[in-house]
């Protein structure tokens, strides 16, 4: 037992810098909303200014004290200095997109974090500094047995010191209270006279000092000054922040001081190599995969994403330019065919993350991991069984799919930011514990793989690298087809459909887990086959090349390229180490020295800045505008000539929904001690409007998220026909024929209104998911949504997106996308809402249409009373999540306890169900 104190204690001055690195980017997040993925970066520039202004001379290994009083001068000017990067990085990078989204100012930290990294890089290097301590010596006895180190108490004494400063300051102070009021609603902070933009820009600083100050205070702790030691602060912060959910300074310091005992702990105990560092983060990461939901809550604002492209592919440019690259390869020299070769190896890689992160909107930084382990298993079966490359390549790109499920399963619970910081722990717990260990990668050599050869032929990339640069160009092409299809198919669908929006995804029948699951799966093959040709660029393979923070570089480089295009990954790949642009650089400025250093040393950080510049000039990146110019160029083409025809409908069959009545009984939803929805009871037949009426948080929309599976009921039944459904996911409900709209409309906005409509009336068989991959061909639109069309005179908008309609004809599309699920139930939540009158009197003659012609029930939540009354056939009235009253439209006007509740004693609700002023304002 004394022994396990003692291991714990050991990590008591690591996990309260960890605590105190967390605590930075939980301020920046009050302030600004954004996670700062460069804080670590931060945080080293300060413990490098620190190392400048506090020794003089000696050399990297002894480095000397300049005075007695240099040390506080130099610590005052690192925190200084990382206060000013995060001033200038406010400023000058987030400000300009602060309208942007999540990921767009995500990635842009990333950004930062590359040019901060390879600054340091070009400027120090990457071999360590070693420090002696500036903390006091001696130890402390805890008992007759138990040390522990001066310096272990003075860490523990500041940071938990700053915690409670900032826990008052952010608690009890005008600046603390007005950060909280941004954070919560910038318009209303700034109606209060609070500027939020000064508010992010101080958190940003101090966020950032905090960071500077966890840098230098880290260095005696781990010994030695280096880049990649204090950039990997950041994940530990990232982590312990999100444990605290980005906001509790008190939790963060827990976090952050039970994350380096367990590291100590792991340490002392487990002599597996990486094991320490890694296990904490898995045991964080399955808290957050236990803490998180299933399906965004309502309200999850979705900002807008990142532009797609079509997935059509222009044969007429596809085939000249694959042709050309081959031509090129036969006549290059071998430098300019290796830098082919690692561009198209990249854009493999990248195509990975445009499925994954362009199409299905789940941001990974664990890519390049992922293609490590497909390099892994391909190498080892060559290298240590001798397996031919053709089938070890296979059963590489094959055995790496779980490890890409492995990544989706926080997926499945987490999403945004949080999945980023996730699948980046899942990433270095790969490197360090497989790529970094020699015992399992052929010693510190790398696994020797030898010439090899395909289907015969000799692609040995040193002896012949024309033919290695054609198979890669074979694979390259082959990816990109395949990506491409799959946007065009009734599974990409599906994948822009969860990455738009989770709930109206799986409210249409669509598995948001199987989709997210399947995104990764297909990702991880790409990816494992561009780790599989980078890996046999030569004939000894060295696993430590994949270092997971690659994966940071390789998210830029797809969001610079274009992350939702398939052309978008050739343009970022040609930007990596190694690929067409560095090698022009070099062969441009062959022998040119910038501040003393060859030019193309520069590389990394003139990607980094060129990604700063691209996400504030055009987040959608070169491939965005590339499609641009080539739609304008196109459209000025056919100008005065023959347009092209819009696929044609198929003629209209009207057919009855199958007859299923909805069955609710004692229905109760309960939010912790709050009791929203209690003991509700009522049934929907075929072809029959209910309506369920009720003050603003009368428990409404609450009532319809519980019956169709989007929060969960503490009791009650639910039954579809005779089937129960109460514990049946959302998504299952759908299929069975129960479906509904939203208050806030939710459509899929980087789909067409036509895409829309398929993507609710595609089926739901599982061989689409392999069919997808290939020349699969759409069918026309079903019966039900050629109907829909028809009875929602949606002819005309089917091409257009959605943000190019009108406010009133985005609700039909709304409306029309569940009729064409072909529901036997619909639940319709506020459809008249924003609506005219004549758009309200059309909305009610279709909706009556919906019931007689078609034979669905219809569940109708409305403020519109006249629309109301005029619409339903009967009507509950809820009142504090209670039934008061229920009946037919004039059972529901007279009814006593609703006229008492609503009117006053005596009144009663005209003919048209209006009232007096008081229940407009209260029930609509």
């Amino acid at each position: 037992m004394t022994e396990l104190v003692q291991a714990a204690v050991f990590g008591l001055g690591a996990g309260a810098l960890y605590a105190l690195a967390a605590q930075g980017v939980v301020l920046i997040y009050r302030g600004s909303g954004i996670i700062n993925f460069a804080q670590g970066a931060m945080g080293m520039v300060g413990a490098y200014v620190f190392f400048e202004l506090r020794y003089d001379g000696g050399g990297a290994s002894q480095p000397i004290p300049t005075n007695d009083h240099g040390f506080w001068f130099a610590l005052i000017g690192g925190v200084v200095t990382s206060a000013l990067l995060g001033f200038l990085t406010y400023v000058l990078v987030m400000r300009p997109l602060r309208n942007a989204s999540p990921l767009t100012r995500l990635i842009a930290t990333l950004g930062v974090f590359t040019i901060l990294t390879s600054a340091a890089v070009l400027e120090y290097g990457t071999d360590p500094i070693f420090i002696p301590s500036f903390y006091p010596s001696g130890q402390v006895k805890l008992g007759s047995e138990i040390v522990v180190g001066v310096e272990q108490l003075v860490v523990l004494a500041v940071v938990t010191g700053l915690t409670l400063g900032l826990w008052l300051l952010y608690r009890y102070t005008r600046f603390g209270l007005a950060t909280t009021a941004v954070a919560e609603s910038e318009r209303t902070a700034a109606a209060f006279g609070w500027s939020p933009e000064r508010i992010a820009a101080v958190n940003w600083a101090l966020g950032a000092a905090l960071g500077g100050l966890a840098g230098i205070l880290i260095i005696p702790i781990s010994f030695a000054l280096q880049v990649s030691t204090l950039t990997n602060l950041v994940l530990a912060a990232l982590a312990v922040a999100l444990v605290a959910r980005f906001t509790s300074f008190p939790v963060a310091l827990a976090a952050g001081i039970g994350l380096g005992v367990a590291k100590s702990v792991l340490a002392h105990y487990v002599d597996q190599l990486g094991v320490a560092d890694s296990t904490p983060f898995l045991m964080i990461i399955l808290y957050m995969v236990f803490r998180g939901t299933a399906l965004p809550v309502r309200g999850f604002i979705f900002d807008r994403l990142p532009a797609l492209g079509s997935g059509r592919v222009r044969w007429t440019v596809f085939v000249p330019v694959i042709a050309g690259t081959a031509g090129l390869i036969a006549v290059l020299s071998d430098t300019w065919v290796g830098a082919i070769t690692t561009t198209m190896i990249v854009g493999v890689i990248l195509l990975s993350i445009v499925v994954l992160s362009g199409y299905a909107g789940q941001l990974s930084l664990g890519q390049w991991a992922v293609a490590g382990m497909g390099a892994y298993i391909a190498g080892r079966l060559v290298g240590a069984a001798d397996v031919p490359f053709e089938l070890a390549m296979l059963l590489g790109v094959i055995g790496t799919i779980p490890v890409g499920v492995l990544f989706a399963l926080p997926a499945v619970r987490t999403r945004g930011v949080n999945l980023a910081i996730v699948t980046l722990g899942l990433g270095l717990t790969l490197q360090q514990v497989l790529f970094q260990n020699p015992d399992y990668t052929g010693g510190f050599t790398g696994t020797v793989v030898g010439r090899q050869s395909f289907l015969g032929i000799e692609i040995d990339s040193v002896s012949y690298p024309e033919r290695f640069a054609l198979f890669v160009l074979a694979a390259f092409a082959l990816a990109g087809l395949m990506v491409a299809r799959l946007r065009r198919g009734r599974v990409g669908r599906r994948l822009i459909a969860v990455r738009d929006n989770e709930r109206a995804a799986a409210s249409l029948g669509i598995g948001v887990v199987g989709v997210k699951v399947y995104a990764f799966a297909v990702a991880s093959a790409i990816a494992a086959l561009g780790g599989v040709l980078f890996a046999f660029r030569s004939r000894s393979v060295n696993f430590f090349y994949f270092n997971n923070f690659e994966s940071i570089t390789y998210v830029g480089l797809a969001v610079i390229g274009g992350i939702g295009f398939v052309i978008g990954s050739a343009f970022g790949a040609m930007l990596a180490v190694g690929a067409l642009a560095a090698v022009f650089v070099d062969q441009v400025f062959a022998g040119a020295l910038l501040f003393g250093r060859p030019v193309v040393d520069y590389t990394p950080l003139v990607g980094g800045l060129a990604l700063i510049v691209v996400l504030v000039s055009d987040p959608d990146g070169m491939a965005s505008q590339v499609s641009g110019l080539g739609h304008r160029l196109t459209s000025r083409l056919r100008r005065g000539g023959r347009r092209v025809a819009a696929e044609p409908l198929p003629e209209m069959e009207r057919r009855r929904v199958a007859p299923r009545a909805l069955h609710v009984e004692g229905l109760q939803v309960r939010f912790g001690a709050f009791t929203v929805v209690d003991g509700l009871s009522f049934d929907v037949g075929p072809g029959e409007i209910v309506g369920l009426i009720g003050p603003n948080g009368a428990g409404k929309t609450t009532a319809i998220d519980a019956v169709t599976g989007f929060v969960s009921a503490s009791r009650g039944i639910v039954r579809l026909g005779e089937q129960p459904i109460a514990h049946w996911s959302a998504a299952r409900r759908a299929r069975a024929g129960m479906t509904r709209s939203f208050q806030s409309l939710e459509l899929f906005e980087d789909l067409t209104v036509r895409e829309n409509l398929r993507a609710a009336s595609d089926g739901h068989d599982r061989l689409a998911y392999l069919t997808g991959l290939g020349w699969s061909v759409d069918p026309p639109l079903p019966a039900a949504a050629v109907a829909a069309v028809h009875d929602f005179g949606l002819e005309e908008d089917l091409d257009r997106g959605p943000r190019e309609l009108s406010y009133g004809r985005r609700r039909l599309v709304g409306i029309a996308r569940a009729v064409a699920t072909e529901p036997s139930v619909l639940l319709l939540d506020e459809p008249a809402a924003g609506l005219d009158e004549l758009e309200t009197e059309e909305l009610g003659l279709l909706v009556r249409r919906l019931a007689e012609d078609w034979g669905i029930g219809i569940l109708l939540v409305d403020h519109d009373m006249r629309f109301v009354m005029t619409v339903c056939d009967r009507i509950v009235v809820l009142d504090f999540g209670q039934v008061i009253a229920q009946g037919s439209p004039d059972e529901v006007r007279t009814d006593p306890v609703v006229v008492a509740a609503y009117l006053g004693e005596g009144d009663v609700l005209d003919a048209a169900g209006t009232g007096r002023p008081p229940l407009i304002d209260q029930a609509g």
